[in-house]
């Protein structure tokens, strides 16, 4: 008999971090003997990247679709409003269906909660041991509202506290104007500068679209409501434990902090015989090209054979520096390519930059081929946004990830690069602190000061410049994410906090 039954939920289409979360966790459980299914959400056909059956494949899954929310919306309506609507966003980014949060007006939230109600209990709620929740989104109001009885847990991985501290920001710089944040739309059109702010304030004041942020002191509250009501929770690091109990309050106790991990069957390390690697770039670059431009498609950045000479070098010795993940605008894209650009001359190797991700149609402030074409695109390439199964190969073709990102609550693509055998090259800010080690004896990487384009072209140097420390910095990050970072390993210390959450709710495993 199972240990419990646990209902998973992720208000999301997969597409970020979280929902490799669940996709690899899941099965940990799993294989211990718990009872675990999913309710998430779902955008598009079959086989696409972003459809839940196809994306958890294998596991037991129940989908809100949002397909019907988007194609209203590109016929001139309202996703979020929608009848089956779609997600809101915790980034404020232009024209996109699932628009910023602190836009969504408070009427919309019963809409959004009660939409779940029939996928939780498709999932089996109503015989659940517990939820577990990812993020802070309207299914914690739909699980409370129908069963308030059961047990659970709301797992934070930090991109929604980093919209209340966006919205307390905003709202702090409307109360010094004499505003609000529902009259801040009105008002910021008259308003320039103000000597009541200072210089940070005032580049907030003049960059932020206002009327995306008119609800966001009721969605502030709403988000505090569930984390301060929630029997338990759990962040990605100590960071986000730390940002957790001062934005709302909580009690060091009724935290936990479980780090991600990574599936060391499917990302390890790859034997690199020759032409193997341009094998790889040849099909994500020439043959299928995803690379996609401020004004163009997927597809609308490709690249021709000869391309792979300059990325690989003449011997196939480049040392050839990666990024993946989302174009936003706490990942730093832009500074990583202005750093690279600043950097060749100062190679003695060949090097190359490969930016291999950004979802189609989505990104914030500056579009990052657009930054490369400014600079110069020498050397710098865009594989665009590529399946999951993908990535192993992609990291043993190249010699580093590099994470610029600043204030990035977990990443798991360093994680990954890890388990493969490269060195990270991060900013020292929030969970990447606590994924590059550099003890002097066993260093996994680079650590730099966030947002220093001088520090992180540095860094690029020295590890473009120093072959033989990437190998050794690779090496001691493999052995680093043999030893803790799978997520069997990872799965007991969830079933740690289920089994005390139910046991101090008082709501035991039910028959």
């Amino acid at each position: 008999m199972a240990l419990g039954r646990i209902v998973m939920g992720l208000l999301f289409y997969p597409r970020g971090g979280s929902a490799y979360v669940l996709r690899y966790l899941t099965p940990a459980l799993v294989r211990d003997d718990w009872s675990v299914s999913l309710a998430v959400g779902s955008l598009g056909e079959p086989g696409q990247l972003t459809h839940a059956p196809t994306f958890f494949a294998g596991l037991n899954v129940h989908v809100l679709d949002y397909s019907d929310a988007v194609r209203s919306f590109e016929a001139g309506g309202d996703a979020v409003a929608a009848p089956s609507p779609m997600h809101p966003s915790y980034e404020d980014r232009v024209d996109v269906p699932d628009r910023v949060l602190a836009s969504v007006s408070p009427e919309l939230a019963g809409h959004l909660s009660e939409v779940w109600e029939a996928p939780l209990r498709a999932a089996g709620a109503d015989q659940a041991d517990l939820f577990h929740l990812h993020h802070l989104t309207p299914q914690f109001d739909a699980a409370r509202r129908h069963w308030p009885d059961v047990a659970l847990v709301a797992h934070l991985h930090g991109t929604e506290m980093k919209l209340i501290e966006a919205i307390r920001e905003r709202s702090a710089i409307a109360a010094k104007l004499g505003e609000t944040l529902e009259t801040m739309p009105a008002a910021a059109a008259q308003l320039e500068t103000s000597s009541s702010l200072d210089s940070v304030e005032l580049e907030t004041l003049q960059t932020t679209r206002w009327s995306s942020w008119r609800h966001g002191e009721f969605w502030d509250a709403q988000l505090t409501r569930q984390a301060r009501t929630a029997d338990h929770l759990i962040t990605v690091s100590t960071q986000n434990r730390d940002a957790a109990i001062s934005l709302f309050g909580i009690e060091p106790r009724d935290i936990t902090v479980i780090e991600n991990g990574v599936d060391l069957d499917r990302f390890r390390p790859q034997p690199r015989m020759p032409g193997t690697r341009r094998t790889i770039f040849r099909r994500a670059l020439v043959e299928d090209p995803q690379g996609w431009s401020e004004t163009g498609p997927p597809g609308s950045l490709a690249y021709r054979e000869t391309d792979l000479d300059r990325l690989l070098g003449e011997r196939d010795d480049a040392t050839v520096l990666l990024f993946v993940g989302r174009f936003l605008l706490f990942k730093r894209v832009p500074s990583l390519i202005r750093a690279f650009a600043q950097a060749r001359n100062r190679f003695t190797r060949p090097a190359s930059l490969v930016i291999w991700g950004g979802h189609p149609g989505d990104w914030e402030g500056e579009h990052p081929a657009t930054v490369a074409e400014s600079v110069g695109a020498d050397g710098i390439y865009f594989t665009g946004w590529r399946g999951h199964d993908d990535l192993p190969d992609a990291l043993a073709a190249c010699d580093a990830l590099v994470v610029p990102s600043v204030d990035d609550p977990y990443p798991q693509e360093p994680l990954e690069a890890m388990a493969v055998g490269l060195p990270v090259i991060a900013c020292a800010s929030g969970g990447l602190l606590s994924m590059v080690n550099l003890d002097p004896a066993h260093p996994t990487g680079w650590l730099m000061a966030p947002d220093d384009l001088e520090a992180l072209t540095d860094a690029l140097v020295d590890a473009v410049n120093a072959p033989d420390e990437i190998t050794r910095r690779g090496a001691n990050a493999l052995t680093h994410a043999r030893a803790e970072l799978s997520w069997d390993r990872l799965a007991t210390r969830f079933e740690a906090v289920y089994t005390q959450t139910i046991e101090q709710t008082g709501r035991g495993p039910r028959s």
